[in-house]
């Protein structure tokens, strides 16, 4: 790469007191979300009574907004420069279909008893994230491009290889698979802000030109996606608010397996991307899509196996609720220790 061609992930955001203060934001709420759901439940069954296809339409358009942002600055050549580089893609596919089932499986049957609360958490183990984990490499600054491509290719292998692999590791001979929402998600988290991202580039670069498109569009609609996670946070933690408050003992025993296999994907993922001698922009998408799931596949497939009120639902549920604040510390951790990684013109990912 030319040293003066500056990549799209290094670009500065300013976001201003949004990005600043976003842990306490997001610790907000959380609280917020969690005191709906439990003095207003109305309002959580509400906003989860508003589906398409079983995607819920409220957190689709809030998570359209959290992505557009994130691949409002991708090139066209940094998809055909990510396209070159096999290994991160890989690293990938091995960490989704290969660990994360089996390592996810073992830890629900060394660590709980009830069958039904067993099977919601290797259903997490087994869903790939395709969805809101674009917008935490955009917020670790992450490849973008780089990470557009794994995410869109573990989204393809989910119409594959999610039956069959559910079917093996919870020994139940059907499984059906949520071929609506899988193909509805690809569609919003990822086909339409992609397109939403060219064509506001093109455009907006052809009219204003790209100062104005890099200093001033791309921070402002930063802001909205900021604003869009922490709406998504209340709505998300409202569905729950009740259960969660009224049983924290049971949400803490069933978070402990999803401890492990987050501490457990993240460590081995971000280390083989140092040693490996990657640039920090190309470890952190590995270690992040490799660590996170998408819970609302899980959450949907548990509730037509197993009932809406059944144990596997209540497991799955605890996917938002692990992974959110992880995957904030996820990126704290990984821009704190990107001074250690080469730089990424030199790095040596083939």
């Amino acid at each position: 790469m030319n040293s003066a061609e500056e990549p799209t992930s290094t670009r500065k955001v300013e976001l201003g007191i949004f990005e600043k203060y976003l842990t306490l934001w997001i610790a907000i709420c959380i609280v917020v979300g969690l005191l709906v759901g439990r003095f207003l439940p109305q309002f959580g069954e509400f906003m989860e009574s508003l589906k398409f296809r079983q995607l819920s339409i409220p957190i689709g358009v809030l998570l359209f907004f959290m992505m557009y942002p994130t691949v409002l600055g991708i090139r066209f050549t940094d998809i055909k420069k990510a396209a070159t580089r096999p290994k991160p893609l890989l690293v990938t596919i091995i960490a989704n279909w290969l660990i994360a089932p089996p390592l996810m499986t073992l830890l629900a049957n060394l660590m709980l008893t009830d069958p039904l609360q067993k099977a919601g958490i290797i259903l997490l183990g087994l869903s790939p994230c395709t969805a809101m984990v674009m917008w935490w490499m955009f917020l670790a600054k992450g490849d973008m491009a780089q990470g557009l491509i794994n995410t869109a290719i573990n989204a393809l292998l989910m119409l594959f290889l999610y039956a069959p692999m559910a079917a093996f590791y919870l020994g139940v001979s059907s499984i059906p698979v949520p071929w609506d929402l899988i193909a509805i998600s690809v569609l919003v988290f990822i086909a339409l802000p992609v397109a939403a991202g060219a064509v506001s580039r093109k455009v907006i670069i052809e009219r204003k030109g790209e100062e104005w498109f890099n200093n001033a569009y791309v921070p402002s609609v930063g802001k909205i996606s900021i604003v869009a996670l922490l709406t998504t946070l209340i709505v998300l933690f409202s569905f729950e608010g009740e259960i969660i408050l009224n049983n924290p003992l049971l949400v803490a025993y069933l978070a402990a397996p999803n401890l492990l296999h987050y501490a457990t994907m993240i460590t081995w993922t971000y280390l083989l991307g140092y040693f490996a001698g990657w640039a920090y922009e190309t470890a952190i998408d590995t270690t992040l899509i490799g660590s996170s799931s998408h819970f609302e596949v899980a959450i949907a497939v548990a509730t037509t196996l197993y009932g809406i009120g059944s144990g596997a639902a209540l497991a799955t549920v605890i996917g938002p609720l692990m992974e959110v604040p992880l995957m904030l510390s996820l990126v704290k951790l990984g821009l704190r220790t990107r001074k250690y990684f080469p730089r990424k013109k030199r790095q040596i990912v083939q």
